[in-house]
């Protein structure tokens, strides 16, 4: 099979748009979402219902838990906590509905997919160095995890093994000096995987960030991909 994974879209309704355009060129059987649907952009409604529309299973991040108002948002920064307040003030009953229903973990064939890291996954750490990953290997038995959060892609090896985990970036708001959307093919009869970058309009999403209201940095971050 070949499977999709996308991570943290973030309200980033034209990202998502051109990932799935790229996902549908590749033809896959099956695409999975590892959360953060919400935060940081301007239109959480529309990408939800994009995700409903398509029936792509998710789980929750831990922005989509911070609008719901059930998570802490003390660890969050200070665009990051006004992005929230505005998110949870513009969702509407039905995606407050689809976030409720998320689940933390999911595995399907072998494979883990988790937001944060496998260890601890409602602490919402960080997994971005081997040593986190050498801890995190010893907390799953599948074959591959797939994580997000960090908005890195990166891929760590088990020692002496074929097992891996595997940050597939991020759709919607990229940090690794990158601005192009990011997503994770994975082709599971060839046990191989490879991320594909995207253009997409970013100042369309910039305008649609200060039109409505918040913080600049949140729009002029998506240009650099920082």
């Amino acid at each position: 099979m070949k499977l999709a994974v996308i991570s943290d879209i973030h309200g980033n309704l034209q990202a998502l748009e051109a990932v799935l355009t790229s996902i549908d060129d590749e033809h896959v059987d099956k695409v999975f979402c590892l959360g953060d649907i919400v935060g940081y952009g301007a239109r959480p409604n529309e990408c939800i219902n994009l995700i409903c529309t398509r029936q792509i299973p998710c789980i929750l991040g831990n922005h989509d838990e911070a609008a719901l108002g059930t998570g802490d948002i003390e660890n969050f920064n200070l665009f990051a906590r006004e992005a929230i307040i505005w998110t949870t003030s513009v969702l509407d009953s039905d995606s407050k509905a689809v976030l409720s229903g998320l689940k933390m973990t999911m595995s399907v064939n072998n494979i883990l997919f988790v937001h944060s890291e496998p260890c601890q996954p409602k602490a919402w750490h960080y997994l971005i160095s081997q040593a986190d990953a050498l801890r995190a290997f010893e907390s799953f038995n599948q074959h591959i995890c797939f994580i997000g959060h960090s908005h890195n892609p990166l891929m760590f090896k088990e020692p002496g093994s074929k097992r891996r985990i595997i940050n597939v970036g991020s759709v919607g708001q990229p940090r690794d000096h990158d601005p192009r959307a990011c997503w994770g093919l994975y082709d599971s009869n060839e046990d191989d995987f490879k991320w594909i970058r995207v253009e997409y309009p970013v100042r369309v999403t910039g305008k649609q960030i200060i039109e409505a209201g918040l913080p600049g940095f949140l729009a002029d971050r998506l240009i650099s991909g920082r």
